[in-house]
């Protein structure tokens, strides 16, 4: 393809990955603080019911101080004053937790939004592409339309290789350094605007108009803003709002009996209207309500951190409910490249001479598989590489005609490939092909290897064996899982005991061989049938109907527009074993929220001991006997609980945004850890805690 006379113009932003922001670091400290304040709009405040009712307490104690300063209502405005600006402080730092979390997302959209580029693409004339192009900005190019993407030229916009073959840069996308291959057909024609193209050329059909790109939907899906609430986080908040209209209903029909009250009218110490207030907003779960959305933000941005784009928290969530992992073999469970295990020469032949053939027939041989016989020929029987400009060989590369390659060097015709094309070119060449090369194919076939059969000028030397490697570590990792009552399914279009062999090395519960895109929504229909959760992840379009019907599905960002579409999630660096990744972000997130609520009911327990008595013990002297804490009067212990309150939000936001420490744990086990941990935890923090405010309000001299 040749350029045309017209000059490209190319604009482009110098796109670099914005540095990973530490967790109070000033640029996300600074604009949160701000939108504290912009949060206290009764419309935002009302998605959180219980700080909803923290926010009305707030502006009703700031209504009675303004009324005690004109001499009317209550007398304390020094008491009033203090807890209104305590409610206010409760209030502003929850907002605070959620505006941080929202903006560690928003930072990683302007991060994004630095890698759209302004260019001017080389726009075919028609859609038999040709070799004249014209320029056009890609703000003007839409669906359908064909572009020529040459060495050094940026991609535009999104598309689908229709013809060619490059190497594409996607760092700027995937943070990846390594250029990857882009061809028409296949499962790794998709190309994603804003990458570069190293060297030759690509026509491209542009599958995206501007402003739905891959880039645009990612923007999209990090602003934790557009979050959507998932059906356990709405199952919590309906508990949570349960609570809170309980003591609601408490507190309003205490109020006739605390300030009416005969025992209050001869005492003349009727609980005040901004003690009830301090006593509802204590004994509600504040400090979950004021901290739940940060944590379904945070577990989004944790997401993105790991270079995983979620749709919504839901599918955060979904992955830490997920109970059943489909993983496809190659890549995810095997390195992916097969690599030369073993030497088996035919009888008459000797394994160094076998060695020797087989190094020389992959010498031009730049595959993983052939780069791994010349290895394993030099360990095992220390062949070194010869110098192929000196053996003046002509190399053969591997067709898909022939299913072989080899050389031909010094008269000798040196040929590898599949067993049955080597055995048409042995006896083609009148030679015969041994029965007991036929017996080794075989063996090395049913452990699930592929042989490679190597023969020399007609004559069959023997048999190369090429082993799927099981990745290190994967069994330990399938071990880890099992123990969170997760079960591994391999999926494979390999052969029944081709899988079952891999399946049993690298300790997957169960495998699906001979695989169909019907058999794998057969496979999560049934699963599904029985009330579990399933994750898969995918790169092909034949995956597309699987990862559409997944509860969890991540589509590789390098695979197909269609697995994409078909995803909630998109794995920028397409890394397939990233899915045992994303499993234990979304536990983490499940468990950080399981933790924070048993921490917050049991600290309204605590509180509970230290407000009740100390707001009614001057109208109902006999509840003296429930003071166990012994603070230094009424005022005192209602205002160092309406403190805790505040304070506890601001010590555990760090907690909401990082996130519990993960643990492979089973559901039993992390129950108890939560009740000792946090439970205990958070019985015994409010009386230490309320204790030392007390002590430090009376030494002050405050109340």
């Amino acid at each position: 393809m040749s350029q045309a006379n017209a000059t490209q113009k190319e604009m482009t932003l110098t796109a670099t990955p914005a540095p990973r922001l530490k967790l109070f670091d000033s640029q996300l400290v600074v604009p949160a603080i701000v939108d504290s304040f912009r949060k206290l709009s009764p419309r935002t405040q009302l998605r959180s019911p219980v700080m909803f009712v923290v926010y009305v307490g707030s502006i009703i104690t700031t209504l009675l101080y303004l009324q005690s300063l004109a001499g009317k209502g209550e007398a304390s405005s020094g008491f009033i004053l203090a807890t209104a600006v305590w409610l206010w402080f409760t209030v502003l730092f929850a907002n605070f937790a959620e505006a941080m979390a929202e903006g560690r997302s928003k930072a990683q959209a302007a991060s994004l939004r630095n890698l759209k580029q302004s260019v001017i693409a080389k726009k075919l004339a028609s859609a038999k592409y040709g070799t004249t192009w014209l320029p056009c900005p890609a703000s003007d190019l839409r669906k359908g339309n064909y572009l020529l993407v040459e060495a050094g030229d940026v991609i535009a916009i999104d598309g689908e290789v229709v013809e060619g073959v490059a190497t594409v840069d996607e760092s700027a996308i995937t943070g990846e350094s390594a250029p990857v291959i882009r061809e028409s057909g296949g499962d790794f024609s998709a190309v994603t605007g804003g990458t570069r193209v190293l060297s030759d050329w690509l026509v491209v059909k542009v599958t995206a108009n501007p402003g739905e790109t891959f880039l645009d939907r990612m923007i999209a899906m990090v602003e934790g803003a557009k979050r959507k609430k998932t059906p356990n986080e709405i199952a919590l908040t309906i508990l949570l709002v349960a609570l809170t209209i309980v003591f609601l209903i408490v507190t309003v029909t205490l109020l006739p009996f605390s300030l009416f009250s005969v025992e209050a009218a001869q005492s003349g110490t009727p609980v005040t209207i901004t003690v009830l207030i301090a006593l509802l907003v204590c004994l509600i779960p504040t400090t979950i309500g004021g901290l739940l959305s940060a944590i379904g933000v945070a577990g989004m941005s944790r997401m993105m951190q790991a270079n995983v784009i979620a749709t919504s928290g839901r599918a955060v969530e979904a992955a830490g409910d997920v109970d059943v992992l489909l993983l496809d073999k190659t890549g995810t469970i095997t390195l992916g490249n097969r690599q030369a295990s073993a030497f088996y020469p035919a009888p008459g032949v000797s394994e160094q001479q076998l060695a020797d053939v087989a190094q020389l027939s992959s010498l031009a041989d730049e595959t993983p598989e052939g780069r791994s016989i010349v290895v394993l020929a030099k360990q095992r029987f220390n062949i070194r590489e010869r110098e192929m400009a000196s053996l003046h060989a002509t190399f053969l590369p591997f067709s898909a005609n022939t299913r072989m390659s080899g050389v031909d060097v010094d008269g000798r015709e040196l040929r590898k490939g599949a067993a049955d094309a080597v055995r048409k070119y042995v006896e083609a060449a009148g030679q015969s092909y041994p029965a007991e090369v036929v017996k080794v194919t075989d063996e090395v076939s049913r452990r699930g290897s592929t042989p490679l059969v190597v023969a020399e000028n007609g004559r069959v030397m023997g048999v190369v064996e090429l082993k799927d490697i099981v990745k290190g570590g994967i069994k330990e990792r399938f071990a880890e899982l099992r123990r969170m009552g997760i079960k591994t399914v391999m999926i494979t279009g390999d052969n029944k005991l081709t899988a079952a062999a891999i399946a049993a090395e690298a300790g997957v519960d169960d495998f699906l061989a001979e695989a169909t895109p019907e058999d794998k929504l057969k496979l999560i229909r049934s699963y599904q049938a029985e009330g579990r959760l399933v994750a898969m992840t995918g790169d092909g379009t034949n995956d597309a109907p699987a990862l559409a019907q997944a509860d969890v599905a991540v589509a590789m960002s390098s695979g197909t527009q269609a697995a994409k579409e078909a995803g909630n999630m998109v794995d920028l660096d397409s890394n397939p074993t990233k899915l045992l990744e994303i499993v234990e972000i979304g536990k983490q997130m499940l468990m950080t929220r399981g933790s924070l609520t048993t921490f917050s009911i049991s600290n309204d327990i605590a509180k509970y001991f230290a407000i009740i008595p100390a707001a009614f013990v001057g109208t109902y002297p006999q509840l003296k006997a429930l003071d166990v804490m012994q603070l230094a009067s009424p005022n005192s212990a209602i205002m160092s609980a309406v403190i805790f309150n505040a304070l506890i939000i601001v010590f555990l936001i760090p907690l909401a945004l990082k996130g519990v420490q993960y643990r492979a744990i089973g559901a039993s086990a992390l129950l108890r850890r939560n009740l000792l941990v946090y439970g205990v935890g958070g019985l015994i923090l409010p009386f230490i805690g309320i204790k030392l405010i007390d002590m430090l309000l009376s030494a002050l001299n405050l109340v």
